[in-house]
């Protein structure tokens, strides 16, 4: 999968507060990097405590639940979308449906 954009990733975990996110970011765009979704259902064998959210978006748990990940995918053209990265309390400010 091609993941767009990983700058955001990186903005995220440089933020103070935030460093210890740093190692499950990378480590999650590196996993999603070599993976090869087609469907919802893929995504679910690796992630088990992601959740599918309409209009083909994803939220994954990040760093033992402390940090939540909202991407939006293009299965036909092997692209995730970040669309917010944040922590619990920054995710409940916004709706990950529309973002």
């Amino acid at each position: 999968m091609r993941v767009i954009k990983k700058k955001t990733l990186v903005n995220f975990y440089e933020k103070p507060g935030c460093r210890d996110a740093k190692t499950p970011l990378e480590t999650w765009h590196s996993e999603v990097k070599k993976a090869d979704w087609e469907s919802w259902t893929d995504i679910k064998k690796k992630y088990r405590l992601a959740s599918p959210l309409k209009d083909s978006r994803v939220v994954f748990n990040i760093g033992g639940n402390k940090y939540r990940l909202v991407v939006k995918i293009n299965y036909p053209a092997k692209i995730v979308y970040i669309r917010f990265v944040g922590t619990h309390k920054e995710y409940d400010k916004i709706d990950a449906e529309v973002i």
